[in-house]
């Protein structure tokens, strides 16, 4: 029996090929493939800042990035979508915009161009819009900013420091942040990515 997926409010559907992709045989409820993921998601993260990573900004290492985030779980993890989603751009255009927005990076990092807060919120919008993968793009995004913040001696956000994945009150405020970023109106995503409180030791 084919599991039956759900999509919290401002996730991307698969499609039924993508959704083929998925590797282990035995999950059979969204519950149970939510659990494998996360831990695959924790496994990555604990290689990820576990290292200092001078290629970071860089389409090769956000593509292997991805894939250890997510190589227990999907077959085509770590490989750029190639179908349209409702949120991102075409997907012919994805490599070009991912050295685009590394090379920004580097350049606001050089020239100290905002707050460190401020530039990798910047960095974890501009990747979510874009959407490079199938699916887990909000997730690794907010990986990469962490990332970011790590690489360059600054803490890591708290995302609400509650579950940002399922539908609920903080997803909501996080989407809503979002879409506020896509009109350049930052100011309630950095509120987002410092409220609540992370535990130590907590994952993103």
């Amino acid at each position: 029996m084919a599991i039956e997926f759900e999509y919290p409010p401002g996730s991307t559907p698969l499609d039924p090929d993508e959704a083929a992709g998925l590797i282990p045989g035995h999950i059979a409820t969204q519950g149970q493939l939510n659990e494998w993921e996360m831990a695959n998601i924790l496994r990555g993260e604990a290689w990820a800042f576990s290292r200092k990573h001078d290629d970071m900004l860089s389409p090769k290492f956000i593509r292997f990035l991805h894939k250890k985030l997510f190589e227990d779980t999907w077959e085509w993890a770590g490989k750029y979508r190639t179908t349209a989603k409702s949120i991102g751009i075409d997907a012919a255009q994805i490599g070009l915009e991912l050295s685009k927005l590394c090379k920004d990076v580097e350049c606001q990092l050089k020239y100290r161009s905002y707050p460190p807060d401020e530039l990798a919120a910047r960095f974890h919008h501009r990747l979510t819009w874009i959407h490079p993968f199938p699916n887990g793009n909000g997730r690794f995004s907010r990986t990469m900013a962490d990332l970011l913040m790590v690489q360059n001696e600054e803490p890591r956000f708290s995302w609400g420091a509650s579950d940002i994945i399922s539908k609920g009150n903080v997803r909501t405020k996080y989407i809503a942040a979002l879409k506020a970023a896509d009109v350049k109106d930052y100011g309630p995503l950095l509120e987002f990515l410092r409220s609540g409180h992370r535990p130590i030791g907590g994952a993103g």
